[in-house]
């Protein structure tokens, strides 16, 4: 798209070698113009987001897991807001108050 003169911004790109995925670049890409303003090419400026990307997954796994045990518990387990309402309740929490 910044070949075609569109601003690209925040887009990741994978970096691939041997047909494993090795990196994961967060780039920027704007277009580079001539002094006619024709493309001439692309500016990109990039981030390597892998360990990000690793952490991210790794907390979601982590909540699915705590998640899964709060619900399977078999002790009734239950959220109250700021105003004393209840808010979130496993599955014995349900079976006990319906």
């Amino acid at each position: 798209r910044a070949l075609n003169g569109e601003h690209t911004p925040s887009f990741e790109l994978p970096l691939v070698k041997d047909g494993e995925q090795k990196a994961v670049v967060l780039l920027n890409a704007t277009t580079r113009r001539g002094p006619n303003h024709e493309v001439i090419g692309v500016i990109c400026v990039g981030q390597d987001i892998t360990q990000i990307n690793a952490m991210a997954e790794e907390q979601q796994r982590i909540a699915d897991d705590l998640a899964r045990l709060i619900d399977s518990a078999n002790a009734p387990i239950f959220g109250v807001d700021p105003k004393g309402m209840v808010s979130e309740w496993n599955r014995k929490a349900a079976e006990l108050l319906g």
